[in-house]
């Protein structure tokens, strides 16, 4: 690869670069630090702890036993490992890429997109405005991960520019075949939409179609293993073009899929793939929501996940006015709640915390926000586990 964009690519050569590496904030200083900017950024996500509960979250399919299935950590490893690929082709910085492809999903709810959804409609019902995980993760990041510094202090990850833009910004949902950065540089907070605005670097463009290249052929690899394609196998074939007796192999049309992104995209045309290849990703989109994401298989699954999900919110809910009560029925819920509570609330909190206030819980609807926040911060075991302990006796 001729690495086309080395001249737009996030370094001090480029004329965003102030922008790129702003803080909202100074981050502490370390005497003996030999890291980038990035570099800084990446230890950062990897160390808190909605990062480590990536690895209990649903993908795709909610099979905890099945060490095979793919779960949220994976698939972030994934994205990780495309837009390195990918980067390094263009000549882009991979120290960007991996701190974005790292930190993209970290607002993910548990039982993956179902769970996003059922957390939506609650938010819309009681507090009029939608839960959507790629601005949630902006906000993780930004209000409820707390890392202690050097002296003890916690406080919030305060990332660079850069990286929080390709999270809110990284939507894999996409259908158009070119992308390019934005120019403007905006206040994240007006984000009202997923996909509303573009990235604001190359590099972010590169996670975003990385996104869909990590999950097409993942998801359909996990549906092989759990049998769900058993019947359209021969669809799949041809649709591959593969012959009646081929392989369907994941890695093979991830690094199809690369290749041919590569070899096609330019500053001027922006990330994009052949015609040919473009019209393959849309029919495979197509092909994984009528024979995976739409069956009935993971419907019935999507309705305990409503159960779950929608008796703990309840719960929460119903001590705002009767919190010694649900104390009573499960404490572990309750004081992993208030613990949980303690750190954002207008309340003199214990220890030191250096980060802002962010509920006023004696507003009816902070509190229930805080309870939307908390419950998007779930593993999949965790949940189940306290919805089993509200009806357990």
């Amino acid at each position: 690869m001729d690495k086309a964009f080395t001249n737009y690519a996030a370094t001090e050569q480029n004329p965003k670069w102030q922008n790129i590496i702003s803080r909202e904030r100074p981050l502490y200083s370390r005497k003996n630090d030999i890291r980038s900017e990035f570099e800084r950024d990446y230890t950062r996500i990897i160390h808190s702890t909605s990062y480590r509960r990536l690895k209990h979250k649903t993908q795709v399919f909610f099979s905890p036993r099945n060490d095979h299935i793919c779960t949220r950590i994976e698939h972030v490893i994934h994205v990780d490992s495309v837009s390195y690929t990918t980067a390094k082709a263009f000549g882009l910085n991979v120290e960007l890429t991996k701190s974005i492809a790292n930190g993209h999903d970290m607002g993910h709810s548990p039982f993956g997109h179902q769970g996003e959804k059922i957390l939506s409609e609650l938010s819309v019902r009681d507090i009029g405005e939608k839960f959507w995980h790629e601005r949630n993760g902006l906000e993780m990041v930004d209000k409820f991960e707390l890392l202690e510094d050097p002296n003890g202090n916690l406080q919030n990850m305060n990332l660079t520019y850069a990286v929080r833009d390709g999270i809110i910004s990284h939507c894999g949902e996409i259908d158009e075949n070119a992308i390019r950065p934005r120019e403007e540089y905006i206040d994240l907070k007006y984000y009202q939409i997923p996909n509303q605005y573009a990235p604001y670097t190359w590099e972010a463009c590169v996670v975003k179609v990385a996104d869909k290249i990590s999950y097409l052929g993942r998801d359909i690899a996990d549906a092989i293993t759990l049998g769900l394609l058993d019947e359209h196998l021969k669809d799949l074939k041809k649709l591959l073009n593969h012959g009646s007796t081929g392989v369907i192999n994941n890695t093979v049309l991830i690094n199809d899929l690369i290749y041919d992104l590569c070899t096609n995209s330019t500053p001027e045309k922006g990330l994009c793939f052949s015609d040919d290849m473009f019209y393959l990703v849309k029919e495979i989109k197509k092909f994984n929501y009528k024979n995976i994401y739409l069956t009935d298989k993971l419907i019935e699954a999507t309705k305990f996940f409503d159960l779950v999900l929608k008796s703990i919110y309840e719960f929460l809910k119903e001590s705002y006015t009767n919190r010694d009560k649900m104390r009573k029925i499960a404490p572990d819920l309750m004081g992993d709640f208030e613990l949980w509570l303690s750190n954002y609330w207008n309340k003199v909190r214990p220890g030191i915390n250096l980060n802002s206030v962010i509920f006023d819980i004696e507003d009816e609807k902070e509190y229930y926000k805080a309870i939307i926040y908390y419950i998007s911060g779930m593993t999949d075991n965790y949940a189940i586990d306290m919805y089993n302990k509200i009806i357990r006796f």
